[in-house]
């Protein structure tokens, strides 16, 4: 029989931002990462990091489930973080069907099956599924309607499944980090301000992680906001 590891992770959209760092804080918490992406090739992790890259698209419902269930027959998984995401800003009517559906199934459906996938071992190992949302999960989002309705519903999903799940000893957590300087916003026509102040690190949503987890046996943080001192963004020069 294969040996079992004690304390596995799974995390997903973990090649850059705000994935790749909490993989590396879970990594030197003592955990087996097992981190979800389309490409590693800017990955910098050694062995002795244990973390192990795993190339999948999370839109790929087949063969992420078998990622997955190959991952927990090995392993005990005790986390799990659904971080992968995408945006796409604008009018809502700019957008196109192709765009609303990348969206939802990104951030909001590849989530649900994730953590289907895993709760019944979750709930064996007293687990965290670790959801990171969006402040824009809880305000108006004109110019990018779509993207905050898909962050809504993944923290509506977190609040329901606690309460489904609490029971069992099952930890969920929502994180809703604000402006984070990653490349999540690619797409948009802004970016995060120029003074420190104005934008989170990926470290610092790492950083939460790994406070959620030092809280005592009993305590669940069930929902987190993130937010730079200052509130500034900057228009990106038109193409």
């Amino acid at each position: 029989m294969e040996r079992v590891i004690d304390k596995a992770a799974i995390v997903t959209g973990a090649s850059s931002g705000i994935g790749y760092a909490v993989s590396a804080r879970l990594g030197a918490l003592g955990y087996e990462v097992f981190g979800i992406g389309r490409d590693f090739g800017k990955a910098q992790w050694k062995a002795e990091d244990h973390i192990h890259p795993i190339i999948c698209d999370v839109l790929d419902t087949d063969q992420l489930c078998a990622c997955v269930k190959q991952i927990a027959s090995e392993h005990r998984v005790r986390i799990l973080v659904n971080n992968a995401g995408v945006g796409y800003y604008g009018l809502h009517e700019e957008l196109n069907p192709d765009k609303i559906k990348k969206l939802v199934r990104t951030n909001l459906e590849a989530p649900m099956i994730l953590t289907q996938q895993l709760l019944r071992q979750l709930k064996e190992n007293a687990g965290y599924v670790i959801n990171i949302s969006s402040v824009t999960a809880g305000q108006s989002n004109p110019h990018g309607c779509a993207y905050g309705a898909t962050k809504a519903g993944l923290a509506s999903f977190s609040r329901s499944l606690f309460d489904e799940a609490r029971k069992y000893g099952v930890k969920v957590v929502t994180i809703s980090p604000d402006m984070t300087q990653t490349n999540l916003y690619r797409n948009a026509n802004f970016r995060e301000g120029d003074e420190p102040e104005s934008y989170l690190l990926p470290e610092d949503v790492a950083g939460a992680v790994e406070w959620i987890l030092g809280q005592r046996e009993g305590v669940i943080v069930t929902e987190l906001a993130l937010k730079p001192q200052l509130h500034r963004m900057k228009r990106k020069p038109s193409k």
